[in-house]
């Protein structure tokens, strides 16, 4: 039960005689995101929870991962069973105000949620590279194979076209080497055997179209009740993860993704009385798990950053020591749960913990982490003023909506009942990458409608050239009507397609010529989704 005061959200308190501690997060320190963290079963799913209705209740739209499947209760009214009260009553704390949420449910392999894709040029080489585990040089290729492709004015839609394109490269290599450096054939084959990989875990279903649109996770609805402002809720977006986890490199990858979305899309909007958006990182150790230097520098820059964007990101891992310092010292609040001070890396843990919480004279933080009970924790938030206040130890609100997973008629109810039913759930299959290079005519791409799919005859004869007209580079001749058409008749090597190709939601290829791909800080094409 994560009431609404002046002094912001109250998520746990504690009673001790007649004096009552209380813990509120502030809404406008939101944005400074946060930490939750403590060891299996002491209860970060229910913190996790309380915190997402907080949000919901103040028309703050929240996206959370559930990994382990219990969390779409949160679109279910609660109810006080025998259980609970016992628990309310021993901790003297007050019941629950029983309502659901609006939550939409989504799923990257669509089964148990809306579908979620993304473009594979709109991912980019650098996340693309982690989630297949390529070393330096293998991911220095790749990153080549898309500069080609952005160059040649090729969409990378979907996995199929991205095979493709690392065939061709890799067929014509000495072709390309002079103007961008060395392809080595065992760096191609690395690369499709981890996209084979991928496609094995059914990770080949989260690239293609239609591209979310991250403006979707964005939402507030009335259907729930209203805040007490008048507003909607803040719609709850639930990742199924569970299945997701199988591919830790694939789900880590993907909420990146979504974050560096916001990043890329959002305007600058400095600090707000509450964030636009709540996004919860849970599982974080594996995005930072055998990541390279260069990837966690970027990370570390974006979570610096999304804070002017009004996005509030809140890491839920086991172990402190999961994340790197760079990104734990910009996490001011913070609700630690129980650690297990077993062996010598839980005792570093917990060290660890107790260092980077406020002092609080009179509790001894490093012991009190080892002896806080299930749903209990220590707590220390953001003031007025931006200063962590004392550690105190506390125990967590119940949510008040259902705990446990939803039923699957609950689900189906849901889903068709949803704000945006029937927008991801038909796949879009346009003529991209694939179909240029593997077409029966070398530019069967050129003049394709990118809404219609429809393909045009090639760009030289549309200017009353002979469609055989021979190439003078024949080991690129499949590109050149292509740069043809965009080029004005003659092939600029370094020319692409502009924003409207970029973007998966382009109306035709061959419109806002001139203009380079912009990709931006981890890689994905700059400035968000084009709709």
């Amino acid at each position: 039960m994560a009431s609404i005061q002046d002094e912001g959200i109250l998520i746990a308190q504690r009673t001790q005689g007649k004096q009552s501690i209380q813990c509120f997060l502030r809404p406008d320190k939101a944005n400074r995101h946060g930490l939750i963290t403590g060891a299996t079963g002491t209860g970060k799913t229910i913190t996790l929870q309380t915190l997402a209705e907080g949000f919901s209740n103040l028309g703050v739209p929240v996206f959370l991962a559930d990994i382990k499947g219990d969390l779409t209760g949160l679109s279910q009214t609660g109810a006080l069973g025998d259980k609970l009260a016992k628990v309310l009553k021993e901790r003297g704390l007050p019941s629950p105000n029983f309502c659901a949420f609006p939550t939409t449910l989504w799923d990257v392999f669509g089964e148990q949620g809306h579908p979620v894709r993304a473009t594979v040029s709109d991912l980019g080489p650098l996340l693309l590279s982690r989630m297949l585990n390529l070393n330096d040089t293998q991911s220095g290729v790749l990153q080549l194979v898309f500069k080609i492709a952005d160059d040649d004015g090729l969409m990378l839609l979907d996995m199929k076209d991205l095979r493709a394109m690392c065939q061709h490269v890799g067929e014509n290599a000495s072709g390309y080497t002079t103007e961008y450096g060395n392809i080595s054939a065992a760096s191609i084959g690395a690369i499709q055997r981890g996209l084979m990989q991928i496609e094995s875990q059914g990770g080949d279903q989260f690239f293609g179209e239609p591209m979310l649109n991250i403006a979707d996770f964005m939402q507030t609805d009335t259907s729930c009740g209203t805040t007490a402002g008048g507003g909607g809720k803040g719609v709850i977006n639930v990742l199924a993860a569970d299945k997701l986890m199988n591919s830790p490199r694939l789900y880590a990858t993907f909420l990146l993704w979504m974050l560096s979305e916001l990043f890329e899309s959002l305007p600058e909007v400095g600090d707000l009385d509450k964030p636009k958006l709540v996004f919860f990182f849970d599982e974080a150790h594996l995005l930072f798990k055998d990541a390279p230097k260069v990837l966690i520098e970027r990370i570390e820059l974006v979570v610096r950053l999304v804070r002017s964007k009004g996005v509030g990101v809140f890491f839920v891992t086991q172990n402190p020591l999961d994340i790197p310092d760079t990104v734990l010292a910009q996490l001011g609040n913070r609700v630690q749960h129980a650690l297990r001070a077993f062996t010598p890396r839980d005792q570093k843990a917990v060290k660890a913990a107790a260092d980077t919480m406020r002092a609080n004279p009179g509790l001894d933080v490093a012991t009190a982490i080892t002896e806080l009970g299930v749903g209990e924790a220590l707590v220390s938030l953001l003031d007025e003023k931006g200063r962590p206040t004392p550690t105190e130890r506390v125990y967590v609100l119940p949510p008040d909506s259902q705990i446990g997973p939803i039923t699957g008629p609950q689900r189906k109810v849901l889903l068709e009942q949803s704000i945006v039913a029937g927008v991801y759930e038909k796949v879009l299959d346009r003529a991209s990458a694939f179909e240029a290079l593997k077409g029966p005519a070398p530019s069967r791409m050129a003049g394709a409608d990118a809404q219609e799919g429809a393909t045009a005859t090639d760009g030289r004869a549309n200017k009353g050239a002979p469609a055989t007209a021979p190439s003078t580079a024949p080991e690129r001749g499949m590109l050149d009507g292509l740069g043809d058409l965009l080029g004005g008749g003659t092939r600029r090597t370094r020319a692409s397609v502009g924003e409207q190709l970029l973007k998966s939601a382009a109306s035709s290829i061959g419109r806002e010529v001139g203009r380079q791909i912009i990709r931006g800080v981890l890689g994905s094409i700059f400035g968000g989704s084009r709709r």
